[in-house]
């Protein structure tokens, strides 16, 4: 629709379920938060992956069209200019979550299990927290741990990237 100019050219418009979502205003902090997230990849991931900032994820079967902070895709040649990436594409998706946080829990990340994301990253800006979720199956993710500040992690796409917390969470 957007495409067609039935929408405005808006970043902040997701379609979920069907359904055209206008989300909040994006604070400093939570832009911060991503444009830190998106340079600690570029420099640690560059060549290996496609870094994507706040651009379309298409979910067909679930009528949907997410916008996550950031996504790892799959290198292409192309880099997915010919049609938006699915669920098949994407090695990581990561939520940055502030004013956010209940849509993100409830409604982005269920859906992000019933489209069989391997893996997800939901960063709680509220208590400073790393959800790591993995391990979709029914719906729902079965491998679910938060991280406090301090801990390490990788993504599974990347086992050999060593992060903390604190280099995602500021």
């Amino acid at each position: 629709m957007g495409e067609a100019g039935i929408l405005a050219d808006d970043p902040r418009i997701e379609l979920i379920g069907g359904t055209i979502v206008v989300r909040e205003p994006t604070g400093a902090k939570h832009a911060g938060t991503v444009d830190r997230i998106a340079h600690l990849f570029f420099s640690r991931l560059a060549g290996r992956v496609i870094v994507r900032i706040q651009n379309p994820v298409a979910f067909p079967d679930e009528m949907s069209e997410l916008q996550p902070d950031i996504t790892l895709l799959r290198p292409r040649a192309d880099f997915y200019s010919g049609a938006h990436p699915g669920a098949g594409d994407a090695l990581l998706l990561i939520e940055v979550a502030d004013a956010t946080l209940r849509l993100d829990r409830r409604v982005k990340i269920p859906l992000y299990a019933r489209a069989d994301i391997r893996e997800v990253w939901l960063l709680d800006l509220t208590t400073a927290g790393v959800e790591v979720l993995r391990a979709p199956s029914g719906g729902r993710y079965r491998d679910v741990a938060r991280l406090e500040r301090g801990a390490n992690l990788a993504p599974l796409a990347f086992p050999d990237l060593s992060l903390f917390t604190d280099d995602l969470l500021g």
